[in-house]
C-alpha cells in the first residue's frame, strides 16, 4: 500500500494558502477596521486589479462561485468601499471598482499584509524570497497555460 506524500506542491501550496488566509483574517479582525475577514479578503482581491472588473471575474480570481461574492459586495457597497457600475459591453453585468474610501481602507490593510509577508519570509534572504516568488509565478503561468490549452482543445 502506498502512502500519500504530504509535501507535494498541491499540499504545500494549499497549506500555505490556508495559513496565510487565516493569519490575515486574524490581523484584519484584531486591527478593528470594521470589516469581517471575508470583506477584507474581497477588498484586497478587488484592489489587485487596475481596472473595474466583473463580478464573475472577481469570483474566478478568488476561486469561488459568482453568487458567493454577491453578499460581500452588497456589504462593501453599503459601507461605501466599492461601487458597481453598468458594464458598457454587457448591460446585464456590473463592473466593480473601489471608491476613494475603499482605497483608503486598502492603505490600512497594506501594513497588515506587509507584516504577514515579512513573517512568511523569515529566515530567507531578500534574494531567496524574490526567487521563491518568481518560481511561484512560473508555476502559475505554466498551470494557466495548461488550462488554456485544455480549454482550446
Amino acid at each position: 500500500m502506498s502512502q500519500v506524500e504530504p509535501d507535494t506542491i498541491g499540499f504545500l501550496v494549499a497549506d500555505v494558502s490556508r495559513l496565510i488566509r487565516s493569519e490575515l483574517d486574524r490581523r484584519v479582525t484584531d486591527a478593528g477596521l470594521g470589516l469581517t475577514p471575508g470583506q477584507g479578503r474581497m477588498l484586497v482581491h478587488i484592489g489587485r486589479f487596475d481596472t473595474a472588473l466583473r463580478q464573475t471575474d472577481l469570483a474566478e480570481s478568488m476561486g469561488v462561485e459568482a453568487m458567493t461574492v454577491t453578499g460581500f459586495l452588497d456589504r462593501l457597497e453599503a459601507k461605501g468601499l466599492i461601487r458597481r457600475d453598468p458594464d458598457p459591453i454587457d448591460r446585464r453585468a456590473k463592473r466593480i471598482r473601489l471608491t476613494e474610501a475603499g482605497k483608503a481602507m486598502l492603505e490600512r490593510i497594506a501594513p497588515l499584509s506587509a507584516g504577514l509577508r515579512a513573517d512568511a519570509a523569515a529566515g530567507l534572504s531578500p534574494r531567496e524570497w524574490r526567487r521563491f516568488l518568481d518560481t511561484l509565478k512560473t508555476v502559475r503561468a505554466n498551470l494557466a497555460a495548461a488550462k488554456a490549452t485544455e480549454a482550446a482543445a
